[in-house]
């Protein structure tokens, strides 16, 4: 039984912190959906499981074909990232890649954050992303860290079904979309467009890379001018506005439906 103190925790718990990931290239991945899903992306190195925990999920521990760790109670609490552990961690391999890898030709959407700090944001809009057929989400410079406890957590396993690129500078980001054919569309609450309009008139079909920035600043200025356009989530009631991971949400939705739609085949009359 391994506790606080032994090596292989102690070592586990320094990829609690960004630093312990960025030495190692490995980090975290807690419960129950983000272990199954990193199992069968073969991104794990190591499994650690309380007893309880263990016995809970004896199926996902025998998808495991490694040897397993069980861990005390105080040990796989200094390993988790909420305040109700679920007793099941696996340390994990980092797969991010660069633009050149992520943004290539052929792509339909994809995401870059732009100074996103909110690591529970961050998650959501990764899951939203997978949820929508994204295949790449670009994480800026100056955004919260993909691999960061409670972002892995928040995408629900969808770190590992799209491309990760981390540490982006936006305009390489930016260039790179363009030069694989995406048009880039900042997200912005005074955009010039709506994306109503962008539905109607056809243009959101085309591929795509849409631009979220930070939850209360928006997108820095210099971001925003850069883009292809910058377009707004219309707003047909009372609200203000809507926050990161519901605008996300909604105009990746946008975009997924204009290009299925697209796509598909002409019926005959």
């Amino acid at each position: 039984m391994r506790t606080p103190r032994s090596p292989r925790v102690v070592a586990a718990r320094r990829l609690t912190t960004r630093a312990g990931r960025s030495a190692t290239g490995q980090f975290l991945a807690e419960g129950p959906q983000a272990v199954r899903e990193a199992v069968a992306a073969g991104a794990v190195i190591e499994l650690l499981c309380t007893p309880t925990a263990a016995d809970r999920h004896r199926d996902l521990v025998a998808s495991w074909p490694g040897r397993l760790a069980l861990l005390s109670e105080r040990a796989a609490a200094g390993l988790s990232a909420t305040v109700n552990p679920q007793g099941i961690v696996a340390v994990c391999t980092a797969a991010d890649l660069p633009l050149a890898a992520a943004l290539v030709a052929g792509r339909r959407l994809v995401v870059l954050l732009a100074e996103i700090n909110d690591p529970g944001n961050a998650g959501t809009v990764l899951r939203t992303a997978d949820a929508a057929g994204a295949q790449a989400v670009v994480f800026s410079i100056g955004s919260v860290d993909p691999y960061n406890g409670k972002c892995v957590r928040a995408s629900a396993g969808s770190l590992f079904h799209v491309d990760v690129v981390r540490d982006a500078v936006p305009a390489d980001a930016i260039d790179a979309a363009r030069a694989a054919g995406l048009r880039v569309l900042g997200a912005t609450g005074d955009g010039d467009s709506d994306l109503d309009s962008e539905v109607d008139s056809g243009r959101l079909a085309q591929p795509t890379m849409w631009v979220f920035g930070n939850e209360a600043r928006g997108l820095p200025p210099e971001l925003a001018v850069s883009c292809d356009a910058r377009v707004r989530v219309p707003i047909h009631g009372r609200a203000e506005s809507l926050n990161l991971a519901a605008a996300a949400a909604v105009s990746l939705y946008a975009s997924a439906r204009a290009q299925r739609t697209a796509c598909a085949p002409q019926r005959r009359p």
